[in-house]
Parts: C-alpha cells; sequence; structure tokens
C-alpha cells in the first residue's frame, strides 16, 4: 500500500499542522524535506505554484494548503473521528470556530511566533533577526482577541462545543509559538490555559518530535 507523502520542513509550522492531523488519525505518512531553493524550482511549482509548504501525495492525489490537507485527510481517514461534525447544527458551529481561528487567532499567533521562533536553538543557524516591535503589536492584540476566548471556552470544553474538532488543532502550533520564551499569553486565562495544555498535551501534538516515527528525506 502506497504511503502518503508530505513534502514541507520539520521545523515549519504549517508542515506541522497537517503532520498533527495525520498522527491524530494513525496515517502513516513520509515527511519529505523541501529546501527553500527547492521551493522555486519549476519542478516543484508544477506541484505547489506558490512555492509554498506543505503538499501532500496521497497516492498521486495532490493537495496544498495545510487546512485544506487536514479537512481532506478527515473526510478520506477519519469520517468517523468528530473532528469534523456533520449534523447540521454542530457543522456549522465547528465551520464558525475554524472561521474564528483563521480570522482571530492565525494572524496575530502566527506574526508574533515566528518572531519569536528565531529566538530558538534550531533557527539560530538561519541567523534571523527579532522583530520586538512586530512581537508586542501582534501579542498585544491577540490578547485582547483571548479575552472572547476565554468567554467562549468558560461556557463549553472546546471552541466550536463539546467535542474535539479540527477547529481547536488548528491553533497548533502557532499557539505554543506565540507563547514561547519570555511570554506566556497562552497561560494568562484560566478557560484558556485549560484548552490550550490539553491541546498541547495530545499524542498527535507530541508525535511529531519524536524520529522513530517521522521518515525524513531530501527532494529537489
Amino acid at each position: 500500500m502506497p504511503i502518503l507523502k508530505l513534502y514541507g520542513q520539520k521545523q515549519a509550522s504549517c508542515t506541522r499542522r497537517a503532520a498533527t492531523i495525520l498522527h491524530e488519525l494513525k496515517v502513516p505518512f513520509e515527511l519529505i524535506t523541501v529546501d527553500m531553493v527547492g521551493m522555486k524550482t519549476p519542478a516543484y511549482l508544477e506541484h505547489q505554484p506558490f512555492g509554498q509548504i506543505p503538499y501532500i501525495d496521497d497516492n498521486g492525489f495532490e493537495l496544498y494548503e495545510s487546512r485544506a490537507i487536514c479537512r481532506y485527510l478527515v473526510a478520506t481517514y477519519g469520517p468517523t473521528s468528530g473532528l469534523i461534525p456533520t449534523e447540521a447544527k454542530a457543522h456549522a458551529r465547528f465551520e464558525q470556530a475554524a472561521s474564528i481561528e483563521l480570522t482571530n487567532f492565525d494572524p496575530y499567533a502566527s506574526k508574533a511566533g515566528l518572531q519569536l521562533w528565531t529566538l530558538k536553538p534550531e533557527a539560530k543557524i538561519y541567523n534571523l533577526p527579532l522583530d520586538k516591535t512586530v512581537v508586542e503589536t501582534n501579542l498585544a492584540i491577540l490578547d485582547q482577541k483571548l479575552e472572547a476566548y476565554d468567554a467562549i471556552l468558560g461556557k463549553q470544553r472546546y471552541l466550536g462545543g463539546e467535542t474535539l474538532t479540527l477547529a481547536d488543532l488548528f491553533h497548533l502550533p502557532y499557539g505554543p509559538l506565540a507563547s514561547s520564551g519570555e511570554n506566556d499569553i497562552m497561560n494568562k486565562r484560566s478557560n484558556v490555559s485549560r484548552w490550550y495544555n490539553e491541546l498541547i498535551a495530545r499524542p498527535s501534538w507530541l508525535a511529531y518530535d519524536d524520529a522513530d516515527k517521522v521518515k525524513t528525506t531530501l527532494s529537489y
């Protein structure tokens, strides 16, 4: 049986988002590393016209954009997992929660998180400068957004209701990045903290760092 191929970079946030769902659904996969130069080659652009990561090749079916990949994985490998509810009202709540992540969390957590990533040991080889203004500006906005999160999560266990969905898992991995360094923005409020710490304790999130679970090869 052909193994699903995930093209990306191990340290890249969107690659890890897709890999987390693969682990969540227990889908075997091979992580194929694409370097920055490789992403701009004509051969790679045939698969991902924007020259970005990740994309998947599932036995000849190719798909890019990490959230679209995650939705496809659930539909294909976990239709009964509950990660995308099928009942009309539950599905609407899921889409509402997914929209919240995309518009009220990702723009600010990603900008701050990617700057804070430059402080991590694995980022030192890139010699990237830290823009403290970007961090402070976006964390301030994110802090306001998390007030609403705390109110929502004070009434229900997860962002879309009482069961875990992709909308919650979409917050990985920018939540941990935004909450790294001296900042701990994800643990300032009790309801957000409870929800966030449950997410980062999931085996599917932790499995990514297990070298025995991910085979890495070079491509392009």
